[in-house]
């Protein structure tokens, strides 16, 4: 965890018990010629088709250099990390059963590695340092070789300190042996990610010096004016004081945002516009790729619908949305079919404080209107874990376990009043039985993990029914976890033997991330799983931010209710406050990485070891 700036912690912890109490009575790229493949760089090459993906590298043997490389973005110039100088990488693409082999060589001043992200392959290829080998030092050159046993959509990244911010990401696609079960005629990888011209070392000391440094969201006094007028002014009062009390903010949802960041897709910037070109009649293929270091999007193409296919690479039975949410990390696959003219491919941020967009037009030169900015979403007590909150007089809100007449601030938030949307189905007294463990919710138990953690939800529950947080109103159909379902049966139906409950946990104010209230660098056990059990993992998210956790080596089957169709993912999105379970078949003997792909909050500290023992040959 090579990014972490010692600097002086106080310790301070706030229960969200207490605190509501409290709260109650208190009352790439312009021009970047250098780095981009061919397809991107459409300005100096005219001749070059808009829209061909990146240089394409196949075959039994495959060499990349990783380096450095200047060039400028949107006017500013700057330094970036690359794999055979461009960004993205070149794309790999492989064929299932293949055995491939891969020569990286290391031509940077600092140890590097490559971490070949949701594929299944012996511990000592995935390239994590500390973890499976020991990374791949200056001048030097490591051979990756392993059995190519999947299909899909994945990608690569450096899995060392910073690097996969500065640009060290590219595309991977595993052509399966059978036939696909969808038609297309044409496809694009369309991968996304973000940039900053401050260092990953800057970015994180700012973090550490105030958690909400690059949020220029906050509420402002009109706003508090306009809460006054909907909710009256005690009630108003209250809730800003509550939130103070926290040091926390309800528009809190991106740690580095628009003031900084620069969102791209397949490396170009907004104003550059990748353009994908398709023909009459076609269906297209679109192979959505998360490759950002810290930022969650809402990708829609307004006048299409996308039919997914496939989820972190696996295929799914076809559902038909017009918007999905997906973290760093996560892919999904989608097939369109549009009519003569251009469409956007948007990408707007969790926070709304910037985009990355595209066109995908019939022709060169077409271009499509870019859609109206939504006002950024605000968090309410929900996300805190106020599971059984209900409307008291109208006006507030109260608790089971408190005086009914006390009022609480509503939290409601014009568009966002989402606080209580369904509260009366998660009753315990409720005669629902879901095949979803957590949809009932659960009562935090006394511990509230030390000086490391800020919050604790009061109530976890499972969420996948919800589309996210500033989507709860959307008019379009928006993806949620539900909708999520294997093609086929998924191989091992063994229920769970036993559950491991980890709890995802942080300091805001300190900018600290950690498990159980344990940074990495304080973890002295690893997680242990034997050799062919069947487990269940519960995540609780005792934090007021989206997390994406990432497990090495092995599936997590999503437990969303969709019985013997369990979806497999190698990411999954914990909202706040929510209550998510895996099975997880431990058939990958070794030791694996186990982190959530926020790439700062990995680095300070919400990373742990997964081993699986107990293999006999």
């Amino acid at each position: 965890m090579q990014l972490k700036k010692r600097i002086q912690d106080r310790p301070h912890l706030i229960s969200r018990r207490v605190l509501l109490k409290r709260a109650g009575a208190l009352g790439l790229l312009a021009a970047i010629q250098p780095l981009l493949p061919a397809c991107a760089r459409h300005r100096s090459l005219p001749m070059t088709p808009i829209g061909r993906q990146p240089s394409t590298l196949s075959g039994n043997l495959i060499d990349l250099v990783i380096g450095e490389q200047s060039f400028v973005l949107d006017g500013q110039t700057g330094t970036a990390m690359t794999i055979n100088g461009t960004i993205p990488g070149p794309l790999i693409r492989l064929k299932e059963g293949q055995e491939v082999t891969l020569r990286v060589t290391n031509q940077l001043a600092e140890s590097t590695s490559i971490h070949w992200h949701g594929i299944l392959l012996p511990p000592k290829m995935d390239g994590v340092p500390g973890v499976s080998f020991g990374g791949i030092q200056p001048g030097a050159t490591f051979t990756y070789r392993f059995p190519v046993k999947q299909s899909g959509t994945y990608w690569y990244h450096s899995h060392s300190g910073g690097q996969e911010l500065q640009g060290m990401y590219a595309p991977m696609i595993l052509d399966p042996v059978d036939p696909e079960p969808f038609q297309y005629e044409r496809e694009y990888v369309v991968m996304l990610s973000d940039w900053s011209f401050e260092s990953p070392d800057r970015l994180l000391s700012n973090l550490k010096m105030q958690g909400g440094y690059y949020n220029f969201q906050k509420r402002a006094a009109r706003e508090f004016l306009g809460d006054v007028r909907r909710m009256g002014f005690w009630t108003a009062l209250q809730d800003y004081l509550m939130w103070h009390q926290m040091r926390m903010d309800p528009t809190d949802f991106a740690d580095v945002t628009g003031y900084t960041m620069t969102y791209l897709m397949n490396g170009l910037s907004p104003s550059e516009n990748w353009t994908a070109l398709f023909g009459s009649g076609e269906r297209i293929r679109l192979r959505f790729i998360n490759a950002a270091s810290m930022t969650f999007y809402d990708v829609r193409i307004p006048g299409l619908t996308m039919v997914v296919v496939q989820a972190d690479g696996q295929n799914v039975q076809p559902v038909t949305v017009e918007e999905f949410r997906f973290g760093p990390a996560e892919t999904y696959d989608v097939i369109i079919e549009p009519t003569d003219q251009p469409y956007t491919i948007f990408a707007e941020t969790i926070d709304r404080s910037g985009y990355a967009r595209g066109t995908l037009a019939p022709r060169a030169g077409m271009s499509a209107e870019i859609p109206e900015r939504r006002s950024r979403p605000l968090r309410t007590m929900e996300d805190m874990g106020m599971a059984y909150m209900k409307h008291s007089n109208g006006s507030g809100m109260t608790m089971p376990d408190t005086n009914p007449s006390s009022e609480m601030p509503s939290m409601e938030h014009g568009q966002h009043d989402v606080g209580t949307h369904d509260m009366a189905s998660r009753s315990p007294d409720s005669q629902t039985v879901s095949m979803v463990p957590g949809s009932q919710p659960v009562k935090h138990g006394s511990d509230e993990h030390g000086t490391g953690n800020q919050t604790v939800a009061e109530y976890s529950w499972n969420r996948f029914e919800e589309p996210g947080r500033g989507l709860e109103h959307s008019p379009r159909r928006v993806l949620r976890y539900t909708d999520l379902k294997s093609l086929v049966p998924y191989p091992d139906q063994r229920a769970p033997e036993r559950e491991i409950e980890l709890h995802l946990t942080g300091h805001m104010e300190r900018f600290m991330w950690s498990f159980d209230g344990k940074k990495y660098s304080e973890a002295k056990n690893l997680i242990a799983f034997r050799y062919g059990e069947r487990v269940r993992f519960t995540f609780v998210n005792d934090t007021m931010m989206e997390h994406p956790l990432h497990l090495h080596g092995m599936w997590m089957h999503l437990e969303n209710g969709a019985g013997t169709y369990l979806p497999r993912k190698h990411t999954v999105i914990v909202k706040p406050a929510e209550r998510v379970s895996v099975a997880i078949t431990a058939d990958a003997p070794g030791r694996w990485a186990f982190h959530c792909h926020l790439l700062l909050h990995m680095e300070a500290g919400m990373f742990r070891v997964v081993e699986v023992s107990g293999y006999e040959p």
